[in-house]
């Protein structure tokens, strides 16, 4: 009786232990599957990340900026250029010059404030002389009659005043309807936001947002004529724009006097380093900015005239330096909301 029973029990196991065995046979494909189709997915994004990052130390985003641009191209296609083209059709060019004195008005006071922040408070004080001359005199800066008294705009924004600072400009970034930007002037857009005229001294809704409107068509109507010579120039649209924008950005930083930059800065930080950039003693000549009209521009009046229409910070300008001819923000940088 004893040995039935333990024959049985026996006999139990080994039939549990087959079963088992099946269970794993079944299991071990689709455990094999689930592996395989992990270290593909793995892979994919490493080979990803590889070519993101190998072509450009400055633009380690770069599939993810190229699918921002292409977004703000399209938008730009369908939506801002056929306003601007309207705008530039029915505005004749006194109105258009007036509405660009205007706009550029209302940047002077937050411009003195970053050249004050930046410890320049020469260039602060003229910045609030313009501002005082142009609304009162020019009539709401409708007239820029600082400019004919040979009194210099200046261009300035928070980003610039940090990057004075010490702060590194980060990997470049492009933005749905911002278009390009460091992370470094990326993060200050809030800043620079809040630092705009047209929001805390208009309260109503409506009335901010036809301001913004407004100063963005007028922004993208100036530079109407640069967009076939960028198209005709320009192999790769993207890069062009992108190096253009950095090249322009950091002109700005050093006041259009940018000290050298080696290759080893340029691959450890797209802005270089700072706190020994703004020390440096040798630096090169400014680039020589181009009117969309053809007009060339001389290195010591060059912020000037980037305050008449057809020169902004957020569109494109035409620029020529001693190494290359690029320098042109992307027309989708037009999209924003005025938070230069």
């Amino acid at each position: 009786m004893g040995l039935r029973t333990a024959r049985t029990r026996s006999n139990d196991v080994r039939i549990s232990s087959r079963k088992d065995g099946e269970v794993n046979d079944a299991a071990e494909p689709a455990s094999r599957s689930w592996r395989l189709t992990v270290s593909v997915l793995a892979a994919t994004v490493v080979f990803s990340t590889g070519c993101a990052t190998t072509g450009s130390p400055q633009d380690p985003l770069e599939g993810f900026n190229r699918a921002m641009f292409s977004f703000n191209e399209g938008l730009d296609k369908v939506a801002i250029k056929p306003l601007a083209q309207g705008y530039d059709f029915v505005v004749p060019l006194p109105g258009k010059t007036m509405v660009s004195n205007f706009f550029g008005n209302l940047q002077d006071p937050w411009i003195a404030a970053n050249n004050l922040l930046q410890g320049k408070p020469g260039q602060a004080l003229t910045d609030a002389g313009r501002f005082l001359i142009n609304s009162t005199v020019g009539i709401l800066g409708a007239f820029d009659v600082a400019s004919e008294l040979g009194i210099e705009k200046h261009e300035e924004d928070f980003g610039q005043t940090v990057a004075r600072w010490g702060v590194g400009a980060g990997a470049y970034l492009v933005l749905p309807f911002f278009g390009p930007r460091t992370f470094r002037d990326a993060l200050t857009l809030i800043v620079d936001g809040y630092g705009d005229p047209v929001y805390y001294l208009v309260d109503d809704v409506p009335t901010r947002n036809i301001l913004y409107g407004t100063r963005l068509v007028s922004n993208r109507a100036s530079v109407l004529p640069a967009d076939k010579t960028i198209d005709e120039a320009a192999l790769d649209k993207y890069a062009y724009l992108r190096d253009a924008y950095l090249q322009r950005r950091r002109n700005l930083i050093f006041d259009g006097r940018p000290p050298r930059e080696t290759d080893e800065d340029a691959a450890t930080d797209p802005g270089g380093s700072l706190a020994r950039e703004l020390t440096a003693p040798d630096a090169v000549s400014p680039p020589v900015l181009v009117a969309s009209d053809g007009a060339a521009v001389a290195p010591g009046t060059e912020r000037q005239r980037l305050s008449e229409p057809g020169f902004n910070d957020s569109v494109p300008s035409r620029v020529t330096s001693p190494v290359d001819t690029a320098d042109a923000a992307p027309v989708a940088a037009a999209t924003g909301s005025g938070a230069e």
